[in-house]
């Protein structure tokens, strides 16, 4: 590393230091107000504040997105994106701690933006609302949010230390079933009963598990089984997504799936129909060198990155969509939360203690690190922005 990047990572890391407090406020605030999907104006509202304060332009309201966000600093055409989330969980809060994500985002961009046009380069922080099954992201990048960036990268938390998250492409859709009432007791006869359609394509979603392939999954809930036990039910609904390796194996998966919900209509005579619900989610290609910086970097602030466990963690996010048009990174914080993981009101506790403050920290440091190392490698720089170095989506 030369000189020049060695000062740039000490000033980066200062001003990490002195955004401590304002960086783990943040994060707390977050917390503490959790906001579904396309809801977050609290959270992206404070995001962008604390960017605007230390010099960035910020736009609000991005993409015909009302919780998205753009700031900017620097005029260097070498584009480099970090992205910040803020979603929470229905019921549990932040249980995925997107509080931590965002706030780690916030640090490295205030900290890179005094030496953007030392380093050459544009930084952006992407306020991407809605990962968690609305595909901000993958709306965003329909809509040109992502347009002239040359890499892309962001922190996740989890229970321990990853350099990558290990992705699942994943489609998200709702089930309706239309049955017909009828006096349960007196003239069942004259029902169609859509509870019972439900019940037959979840046993045989059930059975369809014998014969996935590695990484083929599904699962979902019931949002609406009737309205009474003495009214057969003629209306019905559910929550479900379907996963699997890649998009293409997502395509020979999900059909087989759905062929479980057009039986339970064919069962019962009553009708269906699957309403998608937000984006498909694809694959995740990391970017091997990035993924390597980050992870020096990380490992120099302390971090520790345990071997290869007997059963890889295994997800879907809409980062994935963006690392098939853009060199990306989704190094996982861990929080040593073991047994609590993400999803349990466990890890939404864990999200918010002494552990994962110190992960905002080290995540801001070590993004904002991994761009200086980027920025400073001629060879990087002229990879990162090659179109032939694009994934064809």
């Amino acid at each position: 590393m030369s000189g020049a990047a060695a000062a740039l990572k000490e000033r980066a890391a200062a001003a990490v230091a002195r955004d401590r407090d304002s960086l783990i406020g943040l994060s707390h605030r977050i917390h503490a107000k959790p906001e579904l999907g396309f809801e977050e104006e609290s959270a992206s509202a404070w995001c962008a504040e604390q960017l605007a304060e230390a010099g960035l332009a910020v736009e609000m309201g991005v993409c015909d997105l009302p919780t998205a966000f753009v700031a900017s600093a620097g005029s260097g055409p070498f584009v480099l994106a970090i992205c910040a989330e803020y979603d929470a969980l229905p019921g549990i809060g932040h249980a995925c701690g997107h509080n931590v994500i965002a706030s780690a985002a916030i640090g490295a961009g205030r900290a890179l933006a005094p030496i953007a046009d030392d380093l050459g380069i544009t930084i952006r922080v992407l306020g991407t609302p809605a990962e968690e099954g609305g595909g901000g992201k993958v709306l965003m990048m329909e809509r040109g949010g992502f347009d002239g960036v040359n890499a892309a990268m962001m922190v996740h938390p989890a229970p321990a230390e990853l350099d990558r998250m290990p992705c699942l492409a994943v489609e998200h859709f709702d089930v309706v079933y239309h049955g017909k009432e009828a006096h349960a007791s007196a003239f069942p006869e004259r029902g169609i009963n859509a509870a019972d359609a439900l019940t037959v394509a979840q046993v045989a979603v059930g059975l369809l598990r014998q014969h996935a392939d590695f990484g083929d999954q599904v699962h979902g809930i019931v949002t609406l089984g009737g309205a009474a036990p003495n009214i057969v039910p003629a209306h019905t609904k559910a929550k479900y997504y379907v996963r699997a390796r890649t998009l293409k194996a997502l395509e020979e998966w999900s059909p087989r799936v759905r062929r479980c919900f057009e039986a339970g209509a064919l069962a019962t005579g009553s009708t269906f129909e699957i309403v998608p619900q937000g984006p498909t989610y694809s694959e995740f290609h990391t970017d091997e060198v990035m993924a390597g910086l980050y992870r020096a970097n990380a490992t120099q602030l302390g971090r520790v990155f345990p071997p290869p466990g007997d059963r890889p963690m295994s997800g879907s996010t809409d980062m994935a969509n963006v690392s098939l048009s853009i060199p990306a990174i989704h190094p996982m914080l861990g929080l040593d939360s073991f047994p609590a993981v993400n999803h349990q009101p466990e890890f939404t506790a864990a999200a918010g203690g002494a552990v994962a403050d110190q992960a905002v920290l080290d995540g801001a440091t070590a993004m904002a690190w991994t761009v200086i190392d980027l920025a400073c490698s001629p060879e990087e720089r002229r990879r990162l922005t090659a179109e032939a170095y694009r994934h064809d989506a």
